[in-house]
């Protein structure tokens, strides 16, 4: 998918913070202010998004794993659903401290969580008495709740695509310590210190945060699709081959 600037001024990308709000080291990033609002340079935003998605591309190429985070209202379900259509990670409620830094833990809650999910399935949780399975579904929701996006990750991550970098701060001080770049949304009230991939933008509209979220997921499709794609023309031009033989 290739994003417009068309689409980012449909979407609110532009929009930024109320400018008494602003952190100065987004001023690069600013094109001007408009009734006490700032207004993102887009021109600035379009190739550093361009950027972020042709990294994710190659990492997607490449067998890596992204792990989308968005745990403010506006983000949660479109975190959860753009991540999801494209089979990657995600953390959509509260960031767990020590999710990435302390991930050998979180990994046995994570098994505990499967475990729990094949009781389920099978019914072998019935067997318990009503008060203990009710207590065993009620943590059941909990760890879904709280790790149920990241399930599936198998290990750490690398790269995170973090919607409002000054929401997640956790997250990016975690990622930070372990060397994992982040791809991060930066509006005018917040540091792009940090950031490894800066996107320049509005992280309060939620068409905005769609159009990243679906472009980083987009570009994770494309990346896994470009090695399928490879694959075959590789076979097919070994059968040619071996027919011209």
């Amino acid at each position: 998918m290739s994003v417009t600037m068309r689409d980012m001024l449909e979407a609110g990308v532009h929009f930024g913070h109320q400018t008494r709000y602003w952190n100065p080291k987004m001023a690069p990033f600013i094109f001007g202010d408009r009734n006490k609002i700032h207004i993102v340079n887009l021109e600035k935003t379009l190739p550093l998004f361009e950027e972020a998605l042709k990294h994710v591309r190659t990492l997607a190429a490449n067998k890596g794993r992204i792990l989308f985070v968005g745990t403010k209202r506006q983000a949660r379900d479109i975190v959860k659903e753009e991540a999801s259509r494209a089979g990657c990670a995600y953390v959509n409620h509260r960031w767990l401290g020590g999710m990435l830094t302390n991930f050998k833990t979180v990994k046995q809650s994570i098994k505990r969580l499967h475990d729990f999910e094949a009781m389920l399935l099978d019914g072998s949780i019935e067997k318990f008495g009503k008060k203990e399975a009710l207590g065993y579904k009620r943590e059941i929701e909990k760890l879904e709740r709280s790790i149920g996006g990241i399930k599936e990750m198998g290990g750490l991550p690398d790269a995170i695509f973090i919607i409002d970098v000054g929401h997640e701060s956790g997250a990016i001080t975690e990622a930070a310590k372990l060397g994992i770049p982040v791809i991060g949304v930066v509006d005018t009230n917040n540091s792009p210190d940090g950031i490894a991939y800066v996107i320049p933008g509005n992280d309060d509209s939620s068409r905005a945060i769609r159009l990243y979220a679906r472009g980083i997921a987009d570009a994770v499709l494309e990346g896994r699709s470009s090695v399928i794609t490879e694959i075959v023309k590789s076979a097919n031009e070994e059968v040619a081959e071996a027919v011209a033989e």
